[in-house]
Parts: structure tokens; sequence; C-alpha cells
């Protein structure tokens, strides 16, 4: 980071938690952040992180040996804290002595924290904090770096934009804590604002979907190429008793099918045929389908193209290590100018 002093010396807490150069964490995308983006992002002096979304452990063990045959740089593992085999998915990432594993989807299950933290590869915990108030719990709980994303983010979303948990949330956190911001990141000035106001770091996760180390279909990325920011939008949820929690993906028919499936799931709860929980879990494993089948297939139709706001800048197929480079050029010379 030597051609980056200003941003280096904001973002020195974070590289030295990652043991990486440069605080740009790789958002987790399901079968978007899988070993060929992850590696290239790490190598290219970020930090990549594994989705392993609803995947088995048997598979996150080959998807986690075969990222380290792609680099010797620091990685993550993002895990789904509702995931049925949570507790054996954290064991797979000791086994491979992953360093930092972020937690995403809601409150971490009672005593999954410590596995991570206390195995016999004890691994950094890097969690999710929609509200300050949950914020501060996770961090007495033993979190060890939070996440604040916004609305403006893809995949799935809280309520409130970047900007408005950053002014909330950084004044009261950033100084003795942690804390990456996410949700709408595009450009470089969009760090440096945010580095100035306390983040440690950044995640971006649109913006590296495309890139040419990505495996995602081409009409995936041409849909990206073609969509502007208001193209991206929260999916809808129509049954109070149905907390789903909103995705935000580019419009298409796929997002009109997903509100019939939540009417069809609300309909099995109306004849009691199932619990509450397995209905959230068909609500998540709709996404991992219609999601796999715009990715990998090239379903743009119906398929799921979770994308965020900053869509809009993604304009055409790049090396990671390109997009990485122009991002923090944008943040030196944004940071040069104040």
């Amino acid at each position: 980071m030597s051609d980056y002093p200003k941003s280096a010396a904001l973002m020195r807490r974070a590289t030295d938690f990652l043991g990486c150069e440069t605080a740009i964490l790789c958002g987790a995308m399901s079968w978007v952040s899988e070993r060929n983006l992850v590696s290239a992002i790490s190598n290219a002096g970020g930090f990549g992180v594994i989705a392993c979304g609803a995947m088995t452990p048997d598979l996150l063990d080959i998807e986690i040996a075969a990222t380290k045959a792609l680099t010797h740089k620091p990685f993550g593992v993002n895990l789904i804290t509702m995931h049925p085999d949570l507790f054996d998915l954290i064991a797979v990432c000791e086994k491979h002595a992953v360093t930092h594993v972020v937690l995403a989807g809601g409150i971490p299950p009672k005593g999954s924290v410590e596995a991570i933290k206390g195995g016999a590869n004890p691994a950094k915990v890097v969690c999710f904090a929609p509200t300050l108030a949950l914020a501060k719990k996770l961090l007495r709980s033993g979190a060890d770096a939070l996440v604040i994303e916004g609305m403006e983010a893809g995949g799935h979303i809280g309520p409130v934009s970047t900007s408005v948990l950053a002014q909330e949330m950084l004044p009261v956190l950033a100084e003795e804590n942690l804390i990456f911001a996410a949700g709408g990141i595009g450009r470089g000035e969009a760090i440096a604002g945010y580095l100035e106001m306390g983040a440690c770091g950044v995640q971006l996760g649109t913006r590296f979907a495309c890139a040419e180390e990505s495996i995602a279909h081409p009409d995936f990325k041409k849909a990206f190429f073609r969509a502007s920011a208001r193209d991206a939008v929260a999916s809808v949820q129509v049954d109070p008793r149905l907390p789903v929690i909103p995705v935000r993906a580019l419009k298409n028919k796929g997002s009109q099918e997903f509100t019939e499936k939540q009417r069809e799931i609300a309909g099995t709860l109306d004849r009691e045929e199932i619990a509450m929980e397995e209905a959230q879990l068909q609500v998540e494993h709709y996404w991992a389908g219609a999601l796999r089948r715009a990715v990998v297939d090239g379903d743009v139709e119906t398929g799921s193209l979770m994308a965020g706001q900053s869509v809009g800048m993604v304009k055409t197929e790049e090396p990671v290590a390109q997009i990485i480079a122009q991002l923090m050029d944008e943040c030196e010379a944004a940071l040069a100018r104040r």
C-alpha cells in the first residue's frame, strides 16, 4: 500500500486484523463467491470470503481446500446462522484453519461464537449489525469486528441506508472497534468518506460480481451491464406472519414469482401443514435455487439477479486486480483533495 499512504493509514487496523494489504472485503455472494473469485480477490490484496450458503459440510470442505490451492493469502468463510449444520460447518473451518468466519443471516445461536474462537485453530468472528443496540450486544458476545450493511446492498437487506447507519454507529463504536461499511459502494470516493467517518474498511459485492474471475454466466453479467440503480429493487413481504427478509435484485419475472411463492407458503401455514421455521427455510431454499438458475445457468428471466444499487457503476468485465486498483486510486485521490 506504499502508493496509497493516506488510505493505508486509515485502513491499517483492518489490514492488520485481516492479514491483507487492502481493507476491501468481498461480500459473500452465493454461487459467485467461490474458489475462483475468492482467491483472485485475496491474491490482489483484498480479502475474499467464501459464501457457504446452503452448502453441506462436505461441500464446504471441498471448497475451502480448492481455494487454498489457488491462494496462500488469508480468506474468510461466510456462514448462515440458520443453517441446520452450522456447528459442523464451523468444525470444517477449524479443520482448515480458516482465519476469519463471517456470521450472517441473524443473531448467532448460543455457543457458535465460542465454537469459532475456542477451537484448536481459533478464528476471528465478523458479524453483521443492523442496529446500534445489536452491534453493542454482538461486541459484548465476542464479535471481533462488525459489518454495517445498508439497504442499498444486494441480496438480503435491512431497512436503513448505509449513510444513516454510518452516522448512527461509527461515532459511537469506531474508535474502539473494527467496523466495516457496506451497501451501495461502487467507487473509491465513497470508501474515502466512510474511512474518514471512522470505518476501518469496506465490503463490496456487486462491484465484483462481474469480474473476469467471477464464474457467473455471461448472460448474468450482461444483465448487470445493462442495469441502472433503479432496476435493483427490494422484494415485498406479502404476509405479516411470514417475516421475509427483503432481498434486493434486478426486477424480472423471477421477482414476481417470489411474491407468488410467498402466498403459496402462507397457504401451507394457514392449513397448519408446516411450522414457521420450515416456512422460513422454504423461502431461503427458493432464493438459493433462483440465484443458482441466474448465476450458473444464465436464466435471467426467472432466476434471481441479486444486485445492489451500485449495479449502475458496473459496465464491463474487468480483472479483480484492476477493480481494486481503481477503487484505491479513487480513494487516495479523494483523501488527497481533503
